[in-house]
Order: structure tokens, then C-alpha cells, then sequence
């Protein structure tokens, strides 16, 4: 008996069939394609080249302190204020010291005698302290809000004539040395009434909490004023803060 067409369409398709079934199983299954790992962190650095900042080489005179007694910097006898990060203060008093000349990468001021440094070299010491960009958010205590002293600092007043004044990184007024090395700090909001006072030369009469390190003394000024002349707040109201305890008498 020959074939019906329903039986050959039949058996057309169950051997069609059968061929791509046997053909699948000859292939090799696809391999999944390996997800690439997610790039690490980028490391925290400078994003420039150091070579490529102004350089300014000196002599440093002494250590600059925050009112906490942390160094922020120095000065060169030059009278160039440099400054350096004050969560750098451990790295920067084991590689610099008074009296070493150093080089200095960083941004000079236009309009100041200021350079904020990335890096400082001391050939002396062969060290080098870098900025490596700002601390994690828990590293060390929180900055003293203005007007508030530190803990071990003493009500304190005193008289000098301003030998060099000193800025904050954006290049605002935020204090003076005086002649006998005395660091004076004044608040960056009132320091704009005190440019005239601070400046080099100026016979000044301070009064506020100073404190005494192995790096020198500072005095977080309450009021300052010309030595022959009214006196300023150098500092503005502050919840908590003590007041002075006398006025100044130049």
C-alpha cells in the first residue's frame, strides 16, 4: 500500500526534526560571557602634577599654630606665611624644622605674601610632607567654634608689635606673629575690621586665651586693638564662650 500525503507530510517533519535535534546536540553550548570585575576605588591623591606647581624655596622661620595648638603651616624669614593643612601637623613637625631651607609646591596668592602648599620638602630632613587631599570625616576633633578655647589655655593679655601678617587658604586675613613669635589668631568674619591693625609693624594689644606648645605660643584673640587705641572684639558672640575677664589697658 503506498503512503497516504498525511503520512509522508508526517514523516517529512519527524525527520526534519530529528536532524536539527541531532544537529543541536553536535553544537557546543554558548559559553556566558565573563561579567568583568568593578574597577577598584581610585586612590586618593593630588589631582596634578607636582612638578607642574610654582615652586618657592626659603628658610623656615617659625611654625604657624591654629588656637588648638595644631600647626597649620610656617613662615619663611622672608616673611612668606605658607600653609599646610592642620590635619598634616604630626607628619609636618617630624620633617620640618626651624632654620631648614625647603621647597615648596603649591599656589601662590596673587594679592598676598601666601603660598597654600600641596607638598614641602625638606632636603635637611629628607622628608616630605604631602596633601593628599582632606582627612576622613572621623579624623581627629572637630574645630574649636570661634570664641570657645581650648581646654588647657589661659586667659591672657599681652602687648607686641605685629612682625608678619597671616591667611587662611582662600587668602583672608586670619591673624599675625608678632615680634617675639607670639601667634595671635582672630576670626575670619571680624578679621576684615582688623586689616589696618595686623598689619606688619603695628604696636597691637591682645587679650585671650593663649596656650603654650613645644612649637611656641598662640593666643586666640577675644578683643585686639592698637596699643594706643580702642580696642576691637576680635572674635564674634559665641554661645558658651567665656568672657574676658578685664579689659585692655595699652
Amino acid at each position: 500500500m503506498n503512503p497516504t500525503p498525511c503520512r509522508l507530510l508526517f514523516s517529512g517533519v519527524t525527520l526534519v526534526s530529528c536532524a536539527i535535534a541531532g544537529l543541536a546536540a553536535t553544537q557546543p553550548m554558548p559559553q556566558a560571557t565573563p561579567v568583568a570585575a568593578p574597577p577598584p576605588p581610585p586612590t586618593v591623591g593630588p589631582a596634578h602634577d607636582l612638578q607642574q606647581l610654582q615652586e618657592t624655596r626659603g628658610i623656615v622661620q617659625r611654625f604657624t599654630l591654629t588656637p588648638r595648638g595644631d600647626l597649620d603651616g610656617f613662615v619663611l624669614t622672608d616673611g612668606t606665611d605658607v600653609h599646610v593643612p592642620p590635619h598634616l601637623s604630626t607628619q609636618l613637625a617630624a620633617a620640618v624644622r626651624p632654620g631648614d631651607s625647603v621647597s615648596v609646591r603649591g599656589y601662590r596668592s596673587a594679592t598676598v605674601p601666601l603660598v597654600v602648599a600641596t607638598a614641602v620638602n625638606d632636603p635637611v630632613t629628607n622628608q616630605t610632607v604631602a596633601d593628599q587631599g582632606p582627612p576622613p570625616p572621623a579624623f581627629g576633633p572637630p574645630p574649636l567654634p570661634p570664641g570657645v578655647p581650648a581646654s588647657s589655655a589661659q586667659q591672657t593679655s599681652l602687648n607686641g608689635r605685629v612682625q608678619t601678617s597671616l591667611y587662611g587658604p582662600a587668602g583672608d586675613l586670619n591673624g599675625a606673629v608678632l615680634e617675639d613669635g607670639t601667634i595671635v589668631r582672630v576670626s575670619p568674619s571680624t578679621a576684615c575690621q582688623l586689616t589696618s591693625v595686623l598689619a606688619p609693624g603695628q604696636p597691637v594689644a591682645v587679650q585671650g586665651w593663649g596656650l603654650n606648645t613645644a612649637y611656641g605660643r598662640v593666643v586666640g584673640a577675644q578683643a585686639i586693638g592698637l596699643a594706643s587705641g580702642q580696642s576691637t572684639p576680635a572674635v564674634p558672640p559665641s554661645i558658651g564662650a567665656r568672657p574676658p575677664q578685664s579689659p585692655i589697658r595699652p
